[in-house]
């Protein structure tokens, strides 16, 4: 199925979904490693089989990931080389710049503050970004898209996303939310920490106290951290604040491991 697919001159996004997750086989979000050198073969076979040559993109791509065995990629950078139809992964991309944009965009639409973008709250989404891009649609497209988006970033299955999951949108290399997957804590030592930063007591964090905060992970993970990327991580996580005031939900999206 899937080496059909890489065939084709143009990949609905359903196809699309199911190459992806055809190669992610161990569901985690990348294809990563082994998963990724299946690809790369695969793409070249089917595109020979086809009697269609690798596209100008597929080419630089196979150059930078065919000998990396540790490189992994996320969605978008497979969206980049895939002949999409319409390709409204990259779309999105491209009106979402960068991930202080992205955090603030989550910031509008999930207006209940419950940590997850609903149904509803995601096709509004999908419709103003339409609109912003000056994209004419159907509502049954606006369906198919919302449909989509859940079924691919939607990782549990309960029908909403979480932040980590809908940060999938931005590239690999952009997603700073990736650097605080190895930092996330458990609820009890999340409090601990907030209340620990919130000198005050004020029940929220303002920015010197998150400049803090991020500073002592920095020192405590500096695999997963870079000390020098501390403002971009600053600007990105205050863009979720509510004017300066960075309460406790909001800081928990980003540091605090999802307890199912």
């Amino acid at each position: 199925m899937a080496e059909t697919h890489l065939q084709g001159v143009e990949i609905s996004a359903t196809q699309f979904l199911e190459i992806w997750r055809h190669y992610d086989t161990d569901g985690n979000g990348f294809i990563e490693g082994k998963e990724l050198q299946n690809f790369i073969q695969e793409l070249q076979q089917a595109r020979k089989k086809a009697g269609l040559e690798l596209s100008d993109k597929m080419k630089a791509f196979v150059e930078e990931y065919g000998q990396n065995s540790d490189a992994k990629i996320g969605i978008v950078e497979l969206a980049q080389i895939l002949p999409t139809e319409e390709n409204f992964l990259l779309f999105f991309r491209q009106q979402l710049k960068s991930s202080e944009e992205f955090m603030q965009t989550w910031r509008r639409y999930d207006t209940d503050h419950s940590g997850y973008i609903e149904t509803d709250e995601l096709k509004n989404f999908l419709k103003d970004l339409l609109k912003k891009a000056n994209k004419p649609y159907e509502d049954s497209k606006l369906e198919e898209y919302t449909q989509t988006m859940l079924r691919m970033f939607d990782s549990n299955n309960d029908g909403k996303l979480g932040l980590t999951e809908m940060a999938r949108l931005l590239p690999v290399q952009e997603n700073f939310l990736l650097k605080f997957q190895g930092v996330k804590m458990c609820g009890k030592e999340f409090n601990k920490a907030f209340e620990l930063y919130d000198k005050d007591g004020s029940g929220y964090i303002d920015e010197n106290e998150l400049d803090a905060l991020l500073k002592d992970l920095c020192e405590k993970d500096k695999k997963e951290l870079d000390i020098n990327n501390i403002s971009t991580y600053k600007k990105s996580i205050m863009a979720l604040s509510d004017g300066g005031k960075l309460y406790r939900t909001e800081l928990a999206l980003v540091l605090c491991a999802d307890e199912n």
